[in-house]
């Protein structure tokens, strides 16, 4: 698969994280994601922005206050 973007949303308070992210899987189209967020609710949001794209949720894990989703598609 090509190269995994990362988009670093860390910092960011909702719903900046999920029009980031938005974007990002609009400008690409599709392949690889990795979010990053310190905002609590943005993982769901996140998750349910990228199914509504059309995107899929492979896998999210917290680790020190950050949470790191990876989306593909």
């Amino acid at each position: 698969m090509a190269d995994t973007k990362i988009v670093d949303a860390r910092g960011l308070s909702c719903p900046q994280p999920v029009l980031v992210a938005s974007d990002e899987m609009d400008a690409l189209g599709s392949g690889r994601i990795e979010v990053l967020t310190d905002c609590g609710a943005s993982p769901e949001n996140v998750g349910r922005a990228a199914k509504a794209k059309g995107w899929r949720l492979v896998s999210s894990n917290e680790e020190n206050g950050i949470v790191r989703l990876v989306l593909e598609k």
